[in-house]
């Protein structure tokens, strides 16, 4: 299972609803759209940001006053920006979140040219955040350093910028970068001049072409020459990545913690109290190995305690393990608590070889286990779900979950029908406490529901969460053991 990475969205209440009628478009704010009218929509609007939320998802209940706000500003903007929404959870929209890939809610989408181009919202969730991030996402991709001042207030230290340096804005070489730029908006600011002695650092003596790149961490500054776009891509996201992420309470280094965590890159994580004694001397260490590993398919990250909780909770661990290293290849996970700067590089070399045994996240294995639905957990996953013998109806869940807390009580109405049947068990496991280490258990949402037979066929229950359309799925798919035991005798 990958890491969740949270990221918060905030907004409102009282959206203004609207039709494919043209007049209530107009009027409307925040468009509320759907299967019927969202490509007419799009033919409609160059600039359409949608927020595809759900009705019962918390934040996007937060983030929807600010969007409305944002929106309420953006009416006058010239060039135009609409914002809209869909209700994602709709069945009825279901083919529309599927064709825009939406596994979270809320998730925002910026859609230009009739859909011709779609990137990700990664701005902020306030309302002035919103306004200011999508005027530049719909202004010029790169802009034009044309003084000192301009290049000051661009590259002030706190955040990565991508110069351009060219004797002329015309050119091969030149449309390269600007297409860099179109494509890579959202993540990054771009601008191009004619005058390297207007860029606060760096060598000023070039001329170009050259792109370079501005950043706050490690070496600051790095230039590149090669023009080829897949070179220049490649270019920015190793340049923009520092050699080890920090994750602390400091909100300037959040979009490169959310950076660390999209790559597909094993990860290792060190988790140290950023106050304590040996922080200097796990962090320089840290940082040696790092730079040894640059290129070697694992990005570093070094977390403090207090900023850590979640990552905490997501992998099982607890305060005493502190100092603690985690590593996470997206299949396996493997842990060393309470251990020593001089242990890294060791510990690490033994990862490599493949002689640490992988760490699985387990919560206790209850002592009593006779309510209808019975809990499973890393610890006894194998001997309920495979060893039993049984059919087995496994329900994958989270706490928070709405749907999950709906569908908690329909499937103890099941497990009490199926009471007497000593072939069938019904159970649930909290997926967030706990490892799923078979691969053929895929989790994109919860709940998610398993069907695992006597015969070990498995099945994936995508039907109506009710009873009666459960019943009938287990009684259809599941498979008499007392057959199964006579046809064994017969052989």
């Amino acid at each position: 299972m990958r890491l969740p990475i949270i990221i918060l969205f905030l907004v409102t209440s009282a959206y203004l609803s609207s039709t494919a009628d043209d007049t209530k478009d107009e009027f409307a704010v925040v468009l509320t759209l759907d299967q019927s009218n969202f490509t007419q929509t799009l033919t409609k609007h160059h600039f359409l940001v949608v927020d595809f939320y759900a009705p019962w998802c918390g934040h996007c209940k937060e983030l929807a006053p600010e969007y409305e706000n944002a929106a309420s500003i953006l009416s006058s903007n010239e060039p135009p920006i609409t914002l809209a929404k869909v209700d994602a959870n709709d069945e009825k929209n279901k083919d529309l979140a599927t064709e825009y890939a939406i596994q979270s809610f809320p998730t925002l989408k910026i859609i230009k040219n009739g859909g011709k181009s779609i990137q990700d919202y990664k701005g902020p969730r306030d309302a002035q955040g919103i306004v200011a991030y999508l005027k530049k996402q719909a202004g010029p991709a790169s802009t034009e350093i044309k003084s000192t001042e301009d290049g000051s207030d661009l590259i002030n230290g706190d955040n990565i910028v991508i110069v351009g340096i060219f004797p002329e804005l015309s050119g091969d070489k030149f449309n390269a970068f600007i297409a860099l730029a179109e494509k890579l908006r959202s993540d990054y600011d771009f601008a191009h001049t004619l005058d390297a002695k207007l860029l606060p650092q760096g060598d000023s003596s070039v001329s170009g072409p050259i792109v370079r790149l501005f950043k706050p961490f490690d070496e600051l500054v790095v230039d590149f020459e090669d023009f080829n776009s897949d070179a220049l891509e490649k270019f920015v996201e190793e340049a923009s990545t520092p050699t080890v992420t920090v994750f602390n309470n400091d909100p300037k280094n959040h979009p490169y913690v959310i950076k660390f965590f999209s790559t597909p890159n094993a990860k290792a994580m060190l988790f140290v109290n950023f106050s304590s004694k040996p922080f200097g001397a796990f962090e320089s260490k840290y940082h040696d190995i790092a730079n040894e590993h640059k290129g070697k398919g694992i990005s570093f990250l070094i977390g403090d305690v207090e900023a850590s909780q979640g990552a905490f909770q997501f992998y099982g661990l607890k305060e005493d393990h502190v100092p603690v290293i985690v590593i996470n290849n997206d299949r396996e996970k493997y842990v060393k608590p309470n251990l020593e700067p001089d242990h890294l590089e060791s510990w690490l070399k033994e990862y490599k070889d493949g002689k640490i045994a992988p760490y699985v996240k387990s919560e206790p294995v209850p002592e009593s286990n006779d309510q209808p639905v019975k809990v499973v957990v890393a610890d006894n996953f194998d001997d309920v779900v495979f060893k039993s013998g049984k059919n087995v109806l496994l329900e994958m869940y989270a706490p928070w979950c709405g749907h999950c807390k709906k569908l908690g009580p329909i499937l103890d109405k099941v497990a009490v029908s199926f009471a007497k049947d000593t072939d069938v068990v019904i159970a649930k496991m909290d997926a967030t406490a706990n490892d799923i280490v078979h691969e053929d258990f895929e989790i994109k949402g919860y709940p998610t529901l398993y069907f695992k037979s006597a015969s070990g066929k498995l099945l994936k229950y995508s039907g109506k969460r009710t009873k009666e359309k459960i019943i009938d799925f287990i009684k259809n798919n599941k498979d008499d053991i007392a057959q199964q035991d006579s046809r064994k005798e017969e052989l």
